[in-house]
Parts: C-alpha cells; sequence; structure tokens
C-alpha cells in the first residue's frame, strides 16, 4: 500500500489566531495526511465568522504538505433526538444546518454527527425524531454528507445498533447525503467484537447497512471491555482492543480511500502539562509496530525539550 492510500490523521485544535490553518499546521506536524476539526468549541453555539478562519490560507498550506482531506465533527450540543423539549430540537435543526455550511465552506466532504439521545422518550421515538430533524436539515444542493456515528450505548444515546442507524437511513428522504463514521472504541463498547471478528463485524455492517456508506474511521482503543457502553477512549495499543486489531482496521482494504481520525487523550506530564501524543500513535500505525514505552517516551522526549511545541 503506498503512503497516499493510507489515509491517517486526529482530531486537531482550531482557535485564534491562526483558526484552519494553525489546524493544518498541527497536522502535517504530527506527520498526517488527514485532519479532524470542530468550526467552534463543541459545547457552544459561539461561532467565528466564515470569513475569519482563514481557510483559503489553510487549503494552501494543505496542498503544500500533502494533507489530503479535513473532516468536520459536529458539536456536541445538537441533538435531533429529544422529542421532549421542542425549542431544543428546534436549536439542533437550525443550528447543524448553520454547521453544514460552515463545513462546506471549509471545505470538507463529511460531517461527523452523533445521531442524538432520546433523553427517556424510548429509542424508537428517538430514532422517529432524529429522521424528521434529518429531513429539515438536508437539502438536494448539499454537497456534504452527514456522517452519522457509531455510538457506544451510554445512557440513552442512539446508534449503538447498526440496526438503529439502518432505520435512522431509510427513514431519510435524501439519504445519497448520509453516510457512517465507523469509532472503534464506540463499536466495541455496544458489544460488537472489533478485537477478535472485524471481518465477522464488517460482514454483518455490510448486510444490514453497507460498506460503501463507511466514510470515516474514528480509530481508538477502548479503556472498557466489549459490550460495557462506556465510551471511554485511550491510547493507541494501550487498552482492550490493542495496536493489533487497530493496526489490521487501518489497514483494512476496504478503508484504503477512507480518513482514519486519532482521537485519542493527552498524556499527563504533571497538574499544569498535558501532551498530544498523535504523532506518535501516527508513527506506529505507518510503521505497523507498537511501542509499549510510548508515554514514557513522551514524558522523556518532553524533558528533554523536544516537544513543548505539542502541549495543550
Amino acid at each position: 500500500m503506498s503512503s497516499d492510500e493510507f489515509l491517517i490523521g486526529s482530531h486537531v485544535a482550531m482557535k485564534a489566531p491562526d483558526m484552519m490553518l494553525g489546524s493544518a499546521e498541527e497536522a502535517a506536524r504530527d506527520g498526517e495526511n488527514v485532519f479532524m476539526l470542530y468550526t467552534g468549541a463543541p459545547q457552544s453555539s459561539k461561532r467565528t465568522a466564515i470569513d475569519k478562519l482563514k481557510i483559503d490560507q489553510a487549503h494552501s498550506y494543505m496542498e503544500d504538505h500533502d494533507l489530503q482531506e479535513v473532516v468536520v465533527h459536529a458539536p456536541y450540543i445538537i441533538n435531533l433526538g429529544n422529542p421532549k423539549k421542542p425549542q431544543s430540537f428546534h436549536f439542533a435543526v437550525n443550528f447543524l444546518k448553520q454547521e453544514i455550511d460552515r463545513s462546506e465552506a471549509m471545505g470538507a466532504d463529511q460531517i461527523v454527527l452523533h445521531p442524538g439521545s432520546h433523553v427517556g422518550s424510548g429509542v424508537e421515538a428517538g430514532i422517529k425524531q432524529i429522521i424528521k430533524g434529518l429531513n429539515e436539515v438536508i437539502t438536494p444542493d448539499q454537497k456534504i454528507q452527514v456522517a452519522l456515528e457509531t455510538m457506544a450505548g451510554k445512557g440513552t444515546e442512539i446508534g449503538s445498533t447498526f440496526e438503529q442507524l439502518a432505520k435512522i437511513i431509510d427513514g431519510v428522504k435524501l439519504n445519497d447525503k448520509l453516510s457512517i463514521t465507523f469509532d472503534t472504541c464506540h463499536t466495541s463498547d455496544a458489544g460488537y467484537d472489533i478485537k477478535n471478528d472485524f471481518d465477522g463485524v464488517m460482514k454483518e455492517f455490510d448486510k444490514i447497512i453497507g460498506m460503501d456508506r463507511i466514510k470515516v474511521i474514528h480509530l481508538n482503543d477502548s479503556k472498557n471491555p466489549q459490550g460495557a457502553h462506556k465510551d471511554r477512549h485511550t491510547n493507541i495499543g494501550f487498552g482492550s482492543l490493542g495496536f493489533d486489531a487497530l493496526n489490521y482496521v487501518a489497514r483494512y482494504p476496504k478503508f484504503d480511500k477512507i480518513p482514519k481520525i486519532i482521537e485519542t487523550p493527552t498524556i499527563k506530564i504533571n497538574d499544569d502539562v498535558k501532551i498530544n501524543p498523535h504523532q506518535y500513535e501516527i508513527k506506529m500505525l505507518k510503521e505497523q509496530k507498537f511501542n509499549p514505552d510510548m508515554i514514557e517516551d513522551i514524558k522523556r522526549d518532553y524533558k528533554d525539550g523536544k516537544i513543548s511545541d505539542l502541549v495543550h
């Protein structure tokens, strides 16, 4: 497999003053050729004006540094699955429309969306509400796809089974505008055997939804065992899935042209310093070799002053 077929990156920051240009620079520094970002704080509706995001500069930088794709993650405050509060539903619809416009302006082909939570109304009611919301949001002329994410099944969230996602897709009129983000941690926590039978999981997914729907991979290890419904990511190779299983997913032939995005936690150096580990994880995946000393290496490199620019 050539390097341009192995699309690997992480969830990077976007903040003033460099905005999207800074995001691209962080991705390139970490050895990535794809990256994902929020258009603003995930728990807030406050957004910087599109013309202040340095989009043109970012794309010029991306072209010069072999950054092939940017993926946007919709904020957590969007919940299309709440049938109890009409005002919350209408906010979610309107804000998702705005996020789609912003994401298209940023040049993204995919906007990742947590399907939603039914907040105690039951799965069927929640699915019905998500379908209603997506039918209000999606327009025939939009270019970007809404990439529904596979979820862990924590609390009342919807999307932890392939059948639930299939129902949403089937209910949306313009469902050619829908795709899937396949999260390894979430799907394992939901009960699927990612570690020991990924081929079997893919066979089931293909039967229920169709492999061609997968357009983004979230490549994450899990702190919890299969079926825990917890949704706690951990660093590549240091969780219950392990490096070999995640490397297998990353190199899965049908995912050649699909961006693989790492969303793993920072490494704590002390109470004031946390280090982004993504360049180390990406190096392992590129070399297809697990480094059990990664965390110690990060701490040593920080002490030696080699990664001070990665402090978050």
